[in-house]
């Protein structure tokens, strides 16, 4: 933490204030379709993924379908989300990891979705979070770690240990949400090149306020 963070009570009761309806962007009906989604979402934006998602879940439904899937059609159905060579073995990885330790499932802790390809802790906190209303740490994204390093909530540069520098001053039952409105904040006023601190209502708290 910085010597003069932004009040994270005050903050957050602006943010809950102006993002009442915050959650997270990316489209998916199961548990399943939500970590193919986070997979497929590192290094590019969801609404990029949301738009070839459709099509891939048609064609998977199951980890089994994942796990016997060919790798050149799965990356014609990813294409558009790039790097989608390795992604797509990731996914294959993926469905034949879940068919061989936990019964075609999603597993439900940090632990275990961790040991998925193309599964580290951002991902698995989103999982958990948003599919299954569990909360073992914060989903550190681009615009939460820049957020919170503008906040004054972090020096650090590792999105590990930005996650342990919040998880220590945020209670355990906002992390979830914390994410998702620094997310919201990040893409509509706080961004990473141009931030609008004329319109932001955290301006007169920020630490970063008309510094960027």
């Amino acid at each position: 933490m910085t010597d003069n963070p932004a009040d994270i009570t005050e903050a957050m009761k602006r943010l809950k204030q102006a993002y009442p309806e915050s959650h997270i962007a990316l489209n998916f009906g199961n548990p399943l379709e939500l970590l193919t989604a986070v997979i497929l979402s590192a290094q590019t934006t969801d609404v990029a993924i949301n738009s070839l998602t459709p099509a891939l879940f048609a064609r998977c439904k199951t980890a089994q379908d994942y796990a016997g899937a060919d790798v050149a059609e799965l990356e014609m159905l990813i294409k558009k989300s790039g790097f989608y060579h390795q992604k797509a073995k990731s996914l294959i990885g993926m469905g034949k990891i879940l068919v061989e330790r936990f019964g075609g499932n999603v597993p439900q802790s940090l632990e275990e979705l961790v040991q998925i390809p193309g599964a580290a802790r951002k991902t698995a906190n989103i999982v958990l979070w948003n599919a299954f209303g569990k909360i073992e740490g914060i989903a550190v994204d681009t615009h939460v770690a820049r957020l919170s390093k503008r906040l004054g909530y972090t020096r650090e540069e590792d999105p590990v240990k930005i996650e342990k520098d919040l998880m220590n001053i945020l209670p355990k039952d906002e992390w979830g949400r914390f994410a998702h409105l620094l997310q919201d904040h990040g893409r509509a006023v706080c961004t990473a090149r141009k931030p609008d601190c004329t319109e932001c209502f955290l301006n007169d708290i920020c630490p970063s306020a008309f510094k960027v």
